[in-house]
């Protein structure tokens, strides 16, 4: 597989592990168009790969990703003609995850946010450095945690939990986050992306055949939820980027001060 294309990731093998980074640390990894175009297609790579039978996801730099890209809403808030994030590849980044035959395991090296948290927790076997903060922050910017989170919260740290922390948007720090059952495994910093590897190789000496298929099982009930919830939280969500919370939300944040949501 040739993984050159790609201009916001890079690929590395160990044996048959296969390393994922994704690759825009001056932007702390936030989505922007290009790289959502590639999240919805990198996945469907790697389970074509022949030359992997494990995935590790992981971010360069500081962060594993900060989530959207709030410079490129803040240009389509403005009116700017930028060609906008369709609902179809929201869905194939899910959806993508959810069908990868093969064991992915995330190496959160730092903060994950929104679809960044999304992207981690939809992953099987989540490693997070003891310094970094996930959270799902949608509400935070006036738009509806629509692009995953509403599926696989709940499933992780149940329903009374989850809708306290979609919609509050408050971050959870590691130590927490391993408590509360959202994430398996807290490391020390500079051990994160090692540790993850080496489950991963743990993985990929066993039996890959029964590994598989016990993922795949395990995984009917999450694409079962995914398909019967995201068509109505992407609406909601695609409803708010019209919306005056929201401008309000990406201009106060650039601005550096509170946002005042006034919609009704």
């Amino acid at each position: 597989m040739n993984y050159e294309k790609y201009e916001c990731f890079q690929a590395s093998y160990q044996g048959r592990v296969l390393t994922l980074t994704m690759n825009r640390p001056d932007d702390m990894n936030a989505v922007n168009k290009v790289m959502h175009d590639e999240l919805g297609s990198i996945f469907y790579d790697a389970q074509l790969d022949d030359d992997a039978d494990v995935i590790v996801l992981t971010g360069a730099g500081r962060a594993f990703s900060a989530g959207g890209d709030l410079a490129m809403m803040k240009r389509i808030a403005d009116g700017s003609d930028e060609p906008f994030l369709r609902l179809v590849d929201a869905k194939r980044i899910v959806f993508s995850l959810l069908d990868l035959e093969k064991p992915i395991i995330s190496a959160v090296n730092g903060h994950a946010m929104g679809l960044g948290a999304t992207i981690a927790l939809l992953c099987d076997t989540i490693f997070m450095s003891s310094k970094a903060k996930i959270g799902d922050p949608h509400v935070k910017i006036g738009v509806v945690a629509g692009d995953g989170g509403c599926v696989i919260w709940p499933q992780l740290i149940g329903y009374a939990k989850a809708k306290e922390y979609l919609m509050t948007g408050d971050p959870i720090d590691a130590e927490a986050a391993e408590r509360m059952g959202l994430i398996n495994h807290v490391t020390a910093p500079e051990e994160t992306l090692a540790k993850a590897q080496a489950f991963a190789q743990r993985l990929a000496d066993g039996p890959t055949v029964a590994i598989r298929g016990t993922k795949i099982s395990a995984n009917i009930g999450l694409k079962q939820l995914a398909h019967s919830i995201m068509d109505t939280s992407l609406a909601y969500e695609w409803l708010c980027f019209d919306g005056p919370d929201h401008r309000e939300a990406v201009t106060a944040f650039l601005e550096k001060r509170e946002p005042n949501f006034t919609e009704r």
